[in-house]
């Protein structure tokens, strides 16, 4: 009986064995990183516009605006001129919208251009060696 226990014992502390395999990519399906870029961009996005409308607060707030206006009023003189009216908040955030509308469709293009280049760029260069483990 104790022979059965020294060997489950010793089983017990050896440490367990990993077993890494290599796999190569040697393909990426087209439309999952259309997918995938798509979405990615929509969340791009909608980062841009939220960081616009945060650092149009945080200056509207600060006064840095009405700063930039007496500036611009000491060095031109009394105009017609009101920074307000080129960086309302309706403006800055409708920039905001079409820059975010650009980068969805510039992105989503890029990804697919990716993937058609890597799936063209394997035939030469044999896809990319990856290696994993089971732990």
């Amino acid at each position: 009986m104790s022979n059965v226990a020294e060997k489950l014992a010793k089983k017990s502390s050896r440490p367990a064995q990993t077993k890494q395999v290599r796999l190569r990519l040697v393909y990426v399906d087209f439309w999952s990183i259309l997918k995938l870029s798509f979405l990615w961009s929509i969340i791009l996005g909608i980062i841009t516009v939220v960081a616009a409308f945060l650092i149009w607060s945080l200056l509207n707030q600060t006064g840095v605006f009405n700063s930039i206006n007496s500036v611009l009023t000491e060095i031109a003189g009394q105009g017609n001129f009101n920074l307000n009216d080129f960086a309302s908040l309706g403006q800055v955030m409708g920039f905001a919208v079409i820059v975010a509308i650009l980068d969805v469709i510039v992105i989503t293009a890029l990804g697919a251009i990716a993937a058609v280049l890597y799936n063209l760029t394997v035939k030469i260069t044999g896809g990319v060696m990856l290696g994993f483990t089971n732990k």
